[in-house]
Protein backbone atom coordinates (compact mmCIF):
# COMPACT_ATOMS: atom_id res chain seq x y z
CA UNK A 1 0.00 0.00 0.00
CA UNK A 2 0.96 3.63 -0.49
CA UNK A 3 0.46 5.44 2.82
CA UNK A 4 0.95 9.11 3.75
CA UNK A 5 1.14 10.14 7.39
CA UNK A 6 0.26 13.79 8.03
CA UNK A 7 1.00 15.51 11.34
CA UNK A 8 1.20 19.06 12.63
CA UNK A 9 4.89 18.83 13.58
CA UNK A 10 7.56 16.27 14.42
CA UNK A 11 8.83 17.46 17.78
CA UNK A 12 8.88 14.58 20.26
CA UNK A 13 5.42 13.93 21.70
CA UNK A 14 2.92 11.13 22.12
CA UNK A 15 1.29 11.39 18.69
CA UNK A 16 4.65 11.90 17.01
CA UNK A 17 6.09 8.80 18.68
CA UNK A 18 3.10 6.73 17.57
CA UNK A 19 3.44 8.00 13.99
CA UNK A 20 7.14 7.19 13.94
CA UNK A 21 6.74 3.62 15.17
CA UNK A 22 3.80 3.07 12.83
CA UNK A 23 5.63 4.44 9.79
CA UNK A 24 8.72 2.34 10.49
CA UNK A 25 6.72 -0.80 11.19
CA UNK A 26 4.70 -0.52 7.98
CA UNK A 27 7.73 0.36 5.85
CA UNK A 28 9.42 -2.81 7.10
CA UNK A 29 6.48 -4.73 5.68
CA UNK A 30 7.16 -3.25 2.24
CA UNK A 31 4.49 -0.56 2.22
CA UNK A 32 5.39 2.76 0.57
CA UNK A 33 5.34 5.24 3.43
CA UNK A 34 5.81 9.03 3.48
CA UNK A 35 5.64 11.43 6.41
CA UNK A 36 4.29 14.95 5.84
CA UNK A 37 4.81 17.54 8.56
CA UNK A 38 2.92 20.82 8.28
CA UNK A 39 5.47 22.59 10.48
CA UNK A 40 9.17 23.13 10.03
CA UNK A 41 11.81 20.51 10.76
CA UNK A 42 12.55 20.33 14.50
CA UNK A 43 15.87 21.53 15.83
CA UNK A 44 18.11 19.95 18.45
CA UNK A 45 17.40 18.37 20.85
CA UNK A 46 13.98 17.57 19.33
CA UNK A 47 15.30 15.78 16.22
CA UNK A 48 15.23 12.23 17.60
CA UNK A 49 12.12 11.07 15.74
CA UNK A 50 13.26 12.65 12.46
CA UNK A 51 16.61 10.91 12.78
CA UNK A 52 14.88 7.61 13.47
CA UNK A 53 12.65 7.93 10.41
CA UNK A 54 15.59 8.85 8.18
CA UNK A 55 17.61 5.92 9.49
CA UNK A 56 14.86 3.71 8.07
CA UNK A 57 14.94 5.68 4.79
CA UNK A 58 11.40 7.02 5.16
CA UNK A 59 10.88 10.24 3.14
CA UNK A 60 9.86 13.27 5.21
CA UNK A 61 8.40 16.46 3.74
CA UNK A 62 8.28 19.61 5.87
CA UNK A 63 5.93 22.44 4.96
CA UNK A 64 7.44 25.01 7.32
CA UNK A 65 4.03 26.40 8.30
CA UNK A 66 4.23 26.86 12.06
CA UNK A 67 1.14 29.00 12.63
CA UNK A 68 -2.54 28.42 11.90
CA UNK A 69 -2.72 31.84 10.18
CA UNK A 70 -0.84 30.29 7.23
CA UNK A 71 -3.55 27.73 6.56
CA UNK A 72 -4.01 28.73 2.92
CA UNK A 73 -0.31 28.38 2.10
CA UNK A 74 -0.21 25.10 4.01
CA UNK A 75 -3.26 23.90 2.08
CA UNK A 76 -1.60 24.57 -1.28
CA UNK A 77 1.62 22.86 -0.18
CA UNK A 78 -0.22 19.80 1.07
CA UNK A 79 -2.41 19.52 -2.03
CA UNK A 80 0.65 19.71 -4.30
CA UNK A 81 2.63 17.19 -2.26
CA UNK A 82 -0.17 14.63 -2.16
CA UNK A 83 -1.01 15.07 -5.85
CA UNK A 84 2.59 14.34 -6.88
CA UNK A 85 2.25 10.76 -5.61
CA UNK A 86 -1.31 10.08 -4.45
CA UNK A 87 -1.54 7.53 -1.64
CA UNK A 88 -4.13 4.83 -1.13
CA UNK A 89 -4.35 5.89 2.52
CA UNK A 90 -3.79 9.30 4.07
CA UNK A 91 -3.62 9.13 7.87
CA UNK A 92 -3.70 12.41 9.82
CA UNK A 93 -2.77 12.99 13.45
CA UNK A 94 -3.79 15.92 15.69
CA UNK A 95 -6.26 18.75 15.22
CA UNK A 96 -4.56 20.97 12.63
CA UNK A 97 -3.49 18.01 10.49
CA UNK A 98 -7.00 16.54 10.69
CA UNK A 99 -8.52 19.80 9.47
CA UNK A 100 -6.07 20.26 6.58
CA UNK A 101 -6.34 16.64 5.51
CA UNK A 102 -10.12 16.94 5.41
CA UNK A 103 -9.76 19.90 3.06
CA UNK A 104 -7.34 18.52 0.51
CA UNK A 105 -6.39 14.83 0.88
CA UNK A 106 -9.10 13.21 -1.23
CA UNK A 107 -9.50 16.07 -3.74
CA UNK A 108 -5.73 15.76 -4.32
CA UNK A 109 -5.93 12.06 -5.11
CA UNK A 110 -5.82 10.13 -1.83
CA UNK A 111 -8.17 7.16 -2.10
CA UNK A 112 -9.07 7.09 1.59
CA UNK A 113 -8.67 9.47 4.53
CA UNK A 114 -8.27 8.27 8.12
CA UNK A 115 -8.22 10.79 10.96
CA UNK A 116 -6.69 10.47 14.40
CA UNK A 117 -8.34 11.75 17.59
CA UNK A 118 -5.99 11.67 20.54
CA UNK A 119 -7.46 13.95 23.18
CA UNK A 120 -10.91 14.74 24.55
CA UNK A 121 -10.73 18.53 24.61
CA UNK A 122 -14.23 19.95 24.96
CA UNK A 123 -13.61 23.39 23.48
CA UNK A 124 -16.78 24.48 21.65
CA UNK A 125 -15.16 26.10 18.59
CA UNK A 126 -12.56 23.35 18.26
CA UNK A 127 -15.26 20.66 18.44
CA UNK A 128 -17.39 22.43 15.85
CA UNK A 129 -14.55 22.63 13.34
CA UNK A 130 -13.33 19.10 13.98
CA UNK A 131 -16.86 17.75 13.67
CA UNK A 132 -16.98 18.91 10.05
CA UNK A 133 -13.46 17.60 9.42
CA UNK A 134 -14.39 14.16 10.73
CA UNK A 135 -17.46 14.09 8.46
CA UNK A 136 -15.12 14.08 5.44
CA UNK A 137 -13.09 11.13 6.71
CA UNK A 138 -13.58 7.48 5.83
CA UNK A 139 -12.65 6.40 9.33
CA UNK A 140 -11.66 8.03 12.62
CA UNK A 141 -9.12 6.28 14.84
CA UNK A 142 -9.56 7.12 18.53
CA UNK A 143 -6.72 6.47 20.91
CA UNK A 144 -8.99 5.14 23.69
CA UNK A 145 -12.58 4.03 24.26
CA UNK A 146 -13.25 7.14 26.29
CA UNK A 147 -11.98 9.35 23.46
CA UNK A 148 -14.25 7.40 21.13
CA UNK A 149 -17.20 8.15 23.42
CA UNK A 150 -16.20 11.82 23.37
CA UNK A 151 -16.18 11.73 19.56
CA UNK A 152 -19.66 10.25 19.50
CA UNK A 153 -21.04 12.75 22.00
CA UNK A 154 -19.20 15.95 21.01
CA UNK A 155 -18.38 15.41 17.32
CA UNK A 156 -21.54 13.49 16.31
CA UNK A 157 -19.47 10.53 15.07
CA UNK A 158 -21.49 7.41 14.29
CA UNK A 159 -20.37 4.30 16.13
CA UNK A 160 -19.47 2.55 12.87
CA UNK A 161 -17.43 5.50 11.63
CA UNK A 162 -14.76 5.17 14.35
CA UNK A 163 -12.63 2.52 16.00
CA UNK A 164 -10.16 2.40 18.88
CA UNK A 165 -6.45 1.74 18.36
CA UNK A 166 -4.45 2.51 21.53
CA UNK A 167 -0.90 3.80 21.55
CA UNK A 168 1.89 1.28 21.54
CA UNK A 169 5.22 1.31 23.34
CA UNK A 170 8.55 -0.43 22.78
CA UNK A 171 8.55 -2.21 26.14
CA UNK A 172 12.16 -3.44 25.99
CA UNK A 173 13.49 0.11 25.70
CA UNK A 174 12.07 1.02 29.12
CA UNK A 175 12.26 -2.38 30.79
CA UNK A 176 15.98 -2.75 30.05
CA UNK A 177 17.10 0.86 30.55
CA UNK A 178 19.89 1.66 33.00
CA UNK A 179 18.61 3.74 35.94
CA UNK A 180 19.53 7.39 36.30
CA UNK A 181 22.26 8.00 38.88
CA UNK A 182 20.79 10.61 41.23
CA UNK A 183 24.28 11.61 42.35
CA UNK A 184 24.53 13.39 38.98
CA UNK A 185 21.99 15.83 40.42
CA UNK A 186 23.89 16.06 43.69
CA UNK A 187 21.46 13.81 45.57
CA UNK A 188 22.12 10.55 47.44
CA UNK A 189 22.05 7.58 45.09
CA UNK A 190 19.19 5.93 47.01
CA UNK A 191 16.95 9.03 47.05
CA UNK A 192 13.21 8.21 46.85
CA UNK A 193 12.11 10.36 43.90
CA UNK A 194 8.64 11.10 42.54
CA UNK A 195 8.71 11.90 38.82
CA UNK A 196 6.51 14.03 36.58
CA UNK A 197 7.10 13.97 32.80
CA UNK A 198 5.10 16.16 30.44
CA UNK A 199 4.37 19.64 29.21
CA UNK A 200 4.52 22.27 31.96
CA UNK A 201 1.00 23.44 31.19
CA UNK A 202 -2.22 23.93 33.22
CA UNK A 203 -3.69 20.86 31.47
CA UNK A 204 -1.35 18.65 33.48
CA UNK A 205 -2.68 19.67 36.91
CA UNK A 206 0.79 20.20 38.39
CA UNK A 207 -0.69 22.56 40.98
CA UNK A 208 -1.97 19.49 42.85
CA UNK A 209 1.62 18.43 43.49
CA UNK A 210 2.42 21.94 44.69
CA UNK A 211 -0.63 22.00 46.96
CA UNK A 212 0.29 18.66 48.53
CA UNK A 213 3.96 19.49 49.10
CA UNK A 214 3.48 20.23 52.81
CA UNK A 215 1.75 16.88 53.37
CA UNK A 216 3.61 14.62 51.00
CA UNK A 217 7.20 15.90 50.98
CA UNK A 218 7.84 18.46 53.71
CA UNK A 219 7.73 16.01 56.67
CA UNK A 220 10.02 13.59 54.82
CA UNK A 221 13.34 15.30 54.08
CA UNK A 222 14.68 12.33 52.08
CA UNK A 223 11.88 12.54 49.46
CA UNK A 224 12.52 14.44 46.26
CA UNK A 225 10.64 15.58 43.19
CA UNK A 226 11.76 15.78 39.54
CA UNK A 227 9.68 17.58 36.92
CA UNK A 228 10.77 17.02 33.30
CA UNK A 229 9.39 19.14 30.50
CA UNK A 230 8.97 22.58 29.00
CA UNK A 231 6.01 24.91 28.77
CA UNK A 232 4.40 28.13 29.97
CA UNK A 233 4.52 27.20 33.68
CA UNK A 234 8.30 26.73 33.79
CA UNK A 235 9.12 30.13 35.32
CA UNK A 236 6.41 29.98 37.98
CA UNK A 237 7.36 26.42 38.89
CA UNK A 238 11.01 27.38 39.14
CA UNK A 239 10.10 30.27 41.44
CA UNK A 240 8.07 27.87 43.58
CA UNK A 241 10.95 25.38 43.76
CA UNK A 242 13.37 28.15 44.72
CA UNK A 243 10.99 29.23 47.49
CA UNK A 244 10.84 25.68 48.86
CA UNK A 245 14.64 25.58 49.03
CA UNK A 246 16.71 22.69 50.30
CA UNK A 247 17.59 21.31 46.85
CA UNK A 248 14.69 18.84 46.91
CA UNK A 249 13.03 19.78 43.62
CA UNK A 250 14.60 19.73 40.17
CA UNK A 251 12.85 21.11 37.09
CA UNK A 252 14.67 19.67 34.11
CA UNK A 253 14.16 20.61 30.45
CA UNK A 254 12.79 18.16 27.93
CA UNK A 255 15.01 15.06 27.76
CA UNK A 256 15.69 13.05 24.62
CA UNK A 257 15.68 9.86 26.71
CA UNK A 258 13.53 9.67 29.83
CA UNK A 259 13.81 5.89 30.28
CA UNK A 260 16.65 6.16 32.87
CA UNK A 261 14.50 8.54 34.96
CA UNK A 262 11.56 6.12 34.98
CA UNK A 263 13.84 3.27 36.05
CA UNK A 264 15.37 5.26 38.92
CA UNK A 265 12.20 6.94 40.21
CA UNK A 266 9.95 5.53 42.87
CA UNK A 267 6.85 6.29 40.81
CA UNK A 268 5.34 8.57 38.18
CA UNK A 269 2.72 11.22 39.04
CA UNK A 270 0.38 12.55 36.35
CA UNK A 271 -2.48 14.67 37.79
CA UNK A 272 -3.86 15.85 34.43
CA UNK A 273 -7.18 17.62 33.91
CA UNK A 274 -7.66 15.84 30.58
CA UNK A 275 -5.72 13.40 28.38
CA UNK A 276 -6.16 11.16 25.34
CA UNK A 277 -3.86 8.25 26.15
CA UNK A 278 -0.68 9.58 27.76
CA UNK A 279 2.49 7.90 26.54
CA UNK A 280 4.29 8.78 29.77
CA UNK A 281 1.98 6.44 31.70
CA UNK A 282 2.64 3.62 29.21
CA UNK A 283 6.38 4.27 29.38
CA UNK A 284 6.52 4.31 33.18
CA UNK A 285 4.50 1.10 33.33
CA UNK A 286 6.79 -0.50 30.73
CA UNK A 287 9.72 0.45 32.98
CA UNK A 288 8.09 -1.48 35.82
CA UNK A 289 7.03 1.52 37.84
CA UNK A 290 3.80 2.39 39.66
CA UNK A 291 1.88 5.39 38.40
CA UNK A 292 -0.45 7.71 40.27
CA UNK A 293 -2.69 9.45 37.77
CA UNK A 294 -6.02 11.23 37.62
CA UNK A 295 -8.88 9.11 36.29
CA UNK A 296 -9.47 11.17 33.16
CA UNK A 297 -9.95 10.02 29.56
CA UNK A 298 -7.16 7.70 28.49
CA UNK A 299 -5.27 7.61 31.78
CA UNK A 300 -8.13 5.72 33.41
CA UNK A 301 -8.26 3.27 30.53
CA UNK A 302 -4.54 2.52 30.81
CA UNK A 303 -5.10 1.23 34.33
CA UNK A 304 -7.34 -1.47 32.84
CA UNK A 305 -10.35 -3.21 34.27
CA UNK A 306 -8.67 -4.51 37.43
CA UNK A 307 -10.38 -2.68 40.36
CA UNK A 308 -7.32 -3.12 42.59
CA UNK A 309 -4.98 -1.59 40.00
CA UNK A 310 -7.29 1.39 39.64
CA UNK A 311 -7.75 1.80 43.40
CA UNK A 312 -4.00 1.76 44.07
CA UNK A 313 -3.02 4.14 41.25
CA UNK A 314 -6.02 6.26 40.21
CA UNK A 315 -7.72 9.25 41.83
CA UNK A 316 -10.53 11.60 40.81
CA UNK A 317 -9.28 14.60 38.84
CA UNK A 318 -8.54 17.56 41.10
CA UNK A 319 -8.55 15.53 44.32
CA UNK A 320 -5.17 16.46 45.80
CA UNK A 321 -5.53 14.65 49.15
CA UNK A 322 -6.51 11.41 47.36
CA UNK A 323 -3.46 11.74 45.11
CA UNK A 324 -1.26 12.36 48.15
CA UNK A 325 -2.50 9.22 49.93
CA UNK A 326 -1.69 7.02 46.93
CA UNK A 327 1.77 8.52 46.44
CA UNK A 328 2.53 8.23 50.16
CA UNK A 329 1.65 4.53 50.13
CA UNK A 330 4.24 3.84 47.43
CA UNK A 331 6.89 5.91 49.21
CA UNK A 332 6.31 3.91 52.40
CA UNK A 333 6.09 0.39 50.97
CA UNK A 334 8.89 -0.94 48.76
CA UNK A 335 7.12 -4.28 48.29
CA UNK A 336 3.99 -2.50 47.07
CA UNK A 337 6.10 -0.54 44.57
CA UNK A 338 7.67 -3.74 43.30
CA UNK A 339 4.46 -5.74 42.96
CA UNK A 340 2.42 -2.97 41.33
CA UNK A 341 5.30 -2.00 39.03
CA UNK A 342 5.82 -5.55 37.78
CA UNK A 343 2.08 -6.02 37.27
CA UNK A 344 2.05 -2.80 35.24
CA UNK A 345 4.90 -4.03 33.08
CA UNK A 346 3.20 -7.36 32.34
CA UNK A 347 -0.04 -5.57 31.51
CA UNK A 348 1.64 -3.24 29.03
CA UNK A 349 3.59 -6.09 27.40
CA UNK A 350 0.35 -8.01 26.85
CA UNK A 351 -1.85 -5.15 25.65
CA UNK A 352 0.14 -2.17 24.39
CA UNK A 353 3.19 -3.39 22.48
CA UNK A 354 4.14 -1.54 19.28
CA UNK A 355 3.56 -4.59 17.09
CA UNK A 356 -0.03 -4.88 18.25
CA UNK A 357 -0.64 -1.22 17.36
CA UNK A 358 0.96 -1.63 13.90
CA UNK A 359 -1.11 -4.74 13.12
CA UNK A 360 -4.34 -2.95 14.00
CA UNK A 361 -3.57 0.01 11.74
CA UNK A 362 -2.48 -2.27 8.91
CA UNK A 363 -5.73 -4.24 9.16
CA UNK A 364 -7.74 -1.02 8.96
CA UNK A 365 -5.78 0.28 5.96
CA UNK A 366 -6.15 -3.00 4.08
CA UNK A 367 -9.90 -3.04 4.65
CA UNK A 368 -10.16 0.49 3.18
CA UNK A 369 -7.78 -0.19 0.29
CA UNK A 370 -9.69 -3.34 -0.64
CA UNK A 371 -12.97 -1.54 -1.06
CA UNK A 372 -13.97 -1.05 -4.70
CA UNK A 373 -14.92 2.56 -4.10
CA UNK A 374 -14.82 4.86 -1.11
CA UNK A 375 -17.40 7.62 -1.50
CA UNK A 376 -17.14 11.12 -0.20
CA UNK A 377 -19.09 11.80 2.94
CA UNK A 378 -22.10 14.04 2.44
CA UNK A 379 -22.05 17.26 4.39
CA UNK A 380 -25.11 19.35 5.10
CA UNK A 381 -25.66 22.58 6.94
CA UNK A 382 -23.06 25.22 7.78
CA UNK A 383 -19.54 23.86 7.33
CA UNK A 384 -16.56 25.99 8.44
CA UNK A 385 -14.22 23.83 6.35
CA UNK A 386 -16.30 24.38 3.21
CA UNK A 387 -16.09 28.14 3.82
CA UNK A 388 -12.29 27.93 4.13
CA UNK A 389 -12.20 25.87 0.93
CA UNK A 390 -14.07 28.58 -0.94
CA UNK A 391 -11.80 31.33 0.35
CA UNK A 392 -8.70 29.37 -0.60
CA UNK A 393 -9.83 28.96 -4.17
CA UNK A 394 -10.25 32.68 -4.73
Amino acid sequence: MRIDFLITELNVGGAEKALTELAIGLSQQDHRVRVLSIGAAPIEPQQRLVDRLRTHQIPIHFGGFDHWSRIFSARRWLATTIAQDPPQICQSFLFHANCLAALVAKPSGAAALVGGLRVAQADRLRCRIEQHAVARMDKLVCVSRQVQQFAQQQLSVDAGHSLVIPNGVQVSRYRDALPMDWTELGWPADSPVALFVGRLHPQKGIELIQQQWQTLFQPHPDRRLVLIGDGPLRESLQNWATGIGGDRIRILPWQSDVAPYYKAAKLLILPSRYEGMPNVVLEAMAAGRPVVCSLVHGSEELLGGDPQRRAKQGFASGEGPAMSRLVDAFFHDADLCQSVGMANQRYVESNFGNQRMIERYQSLYRSLADQDSIGMKSISGHDPLRRIDGQAEK
